[in-house]
């Protein structure tokens, strides 16, 4: 689906310069000092009983890599081995500039939406944005108009932005936009048109953030979609550890080369330090920086993770109790490519949902899969990773059997979620909802209220409720749905169960 701007037979950044890692070298050298740490971390980098303790646990000499910040030939001074290491991962990633982040996609998000109120106060932003980008949104006073993905209502699918809604949202517009901000790609995989995302913005001065969360792996392959700092993003947000290999909670945020670069940077620099911990993990760093160097010369690795992808997808479709969502791509305009290392397997066909599904999964087998809808479980395959899928598809067989099918049992009643509530009116700019007067009410006193907080139901974290949004029946009856489901979660609620929430008071 689409074609591809750049093939990895003439890679865009130079593969010699790509093997090294100059910031895990520089940590690694540290360590192997005969150090005396009188300083943090507490635990001495020493052979004390703190360091000995967490050694043991993780089997290692762990403590030795785990550095404060400001040392010199690690990471202090400009031409410092850090700063060496952003470099080539701006290269790699095809970026003008790029940060190491040690909390995760979600400080990217936040940083991203307060350096773009240097731009101009207003926002043009896809209604399925991440919960951490409305909290950067809050903290930096954004005024936002939403766009709407389109959404595939069976499988309870948020997917992505057409250029044409884009357009259109530009030409409802009465306010300078300052910014826009698109997921690419979606949870389930569906890439969208960045490529002319941009361009639509650009024409109308605004700058164009990506939440490319889940393709941190985007531009390593010619099977895999182009990274969207070569497609003309501003600003892209890269959940390294999703599928690029780095630890949990490693992250980075790239600034594209476009026209606001110059712009953005100092006012990227100032949200970082805004957001950044004063003592960020050497460890996370360090990862990351290894990262970037398996996933830029590993192509052959990534052929194979691709190979297993492509094998598990046609296991599925030959059994006829599964499917896979990416058939149904192609009725969606806005999809343009899909993500070959994400899998999204369709049980509907069971006679169980795709939560329970999901969850024997996992504890009947130690299968760990990424999320489920009603009708959908989704798997990920690691950009290098080789997963047994032998063992996941004996393991589906089982869970296909304990199920039984829909057709064999007419009668089975299949606990589904409601659909996707839709969003409600926009009454009071989401920051002074956050900071109005407050009082908590019961949930049926709820419906008509103005919320004061960002309710997200987990997975996938996306926000159905913001501050300033007044709460549908609809949204009651959803969100308390999700709370009562096994594997629900709903971020920001004010009690476990939803029963109550939180409003502007009258």
């Amino acid at each position: 689906m689409g074609s591809r701007v750049w093939s990895y037979a003439e890679p865009a950044y130079d593969l010699t310069a790509q093997q090294q890692t100059p910031y895990a070298d520089a940590v690694y050298a540290h360590a192997k000092t005969d150090q005396l740490s009188l300083m943090v971390p507490g635990h001495g980098s020493s052979k004390g009983s703190a360091a000995t303790a967490l050694d043991s646990f993780f089997e290692s000499e762990i403590t030795d890599y785990d550095l404060p910040l400001m040392l010199d030939g690690v990471d202090l001074g400009p031409d410092s081995p850090l700063v060496h290491s952003r470099k080539l991962a701006a290269e790699a990633w095809g970026a003008d500039t790029t940060w190491f982040l040690t909390n995760g996609a979600s400080q990217a998000n936040r940083i991203a939406a307060i350096a773009v109120r240097g731009l101009g106060k207003h926002i043009l932003m896809q209604r399925s944005s991440h919960s951490s980008f409305i909290d950067g949104m809050l903290a930096s006073g954004l005024s936002p108009s939403f766009i709407m993905p389109n959404i595939d209502h069976d499988n309870g699918a948020a997917h992505g932005v057409t250029p044409q809604a884009l357009e259109e949202a530009f030409a409802n517009s009465t306010e300078q936009i300052g910014a826009v901000y698109v997921i690419s790609p979606s949870y389930f995989g569906a890439t969208a048109d960045v490529a002319a995302l941009a361009d639509i913005a650009h024409r109308n001065g605004a700058a164009l953030i990506v939440d490319g969360a889940w393709g941190a792996h985007f531009g390593f392959h010619a099977e895999l979609p182009e990274s969207p700092a070569r497609l003309g993003a501003d600003l892209v947000v890269s959940s390294t550890h999703k599928l690029a290999g780095s630890l949990t909670q490693s992250a980075m945020l790239h600034l594209g080369k476009g026209e606001f670069a110059e712009r953005l940077r100092p006012l990227v620099d100032r949200a970082y330090s805004m957001t950044a911990s004063t003592s960020s993990s050497s460890i996370l760093m360090a990862s990351l920086d290894i990262a970037r160097r398996t996933i830029a010369t590993g192509y052959d690795d990534i052929t194979k993770s691709i190979q297993i992808a492509n094998e598990l997808r046609d296991r599925l479709r030959a059994d006829p109790r599964f499917g896979v969502l990416c058939d149904t791509f192609e009725g969606y305009d806005d999809i343009v490519a899909v993500d070959p290392l994400r899998i999204a397997i369709d049980v509907s066909k069971l006679a169980q949902n795709g939560h329970w599904v999901h969850n024997r999964l996992l504890k009947k087998h130690k299968v760990y899969c990424e999320m489920s809808t009603a009708t959908v479980v989704v798997a990920v395959i690691g950009a290098g990773a080789h997963p047994d899928i032998d063992r996941v598809m004996s393991a589906l067989d089982e869970c296909a059997q304990a199920a039984g099918l829909l057709g064999d049992n007419p009668t089975a009643e299949k606990a589904q979620l409601p659909a996707l509530p839709d969003a409600g009116k926009l009454a009071m700019l989401p920051r002074d909802a956050y900071f109005a007067e407050i009082e908590t009410v019961p949930a049926a006193e709820a419906v008509g209220r103005i919320s004061v907080d960002s309710l997200a139901s987990y997975p996938p974290g996306i926000p159905n409720v913001l501050p300033g949004e007044v709460i549908t029946e609809q949204l009651v009856s959803f969100l308390t749905a999700v709370a009562n489901n096994p594997n629900g979660y709903v971020r920001g609620a004010v009690d476990a169960a939803v029963s109550h929430y939180r409003v502007v008071k009258e």
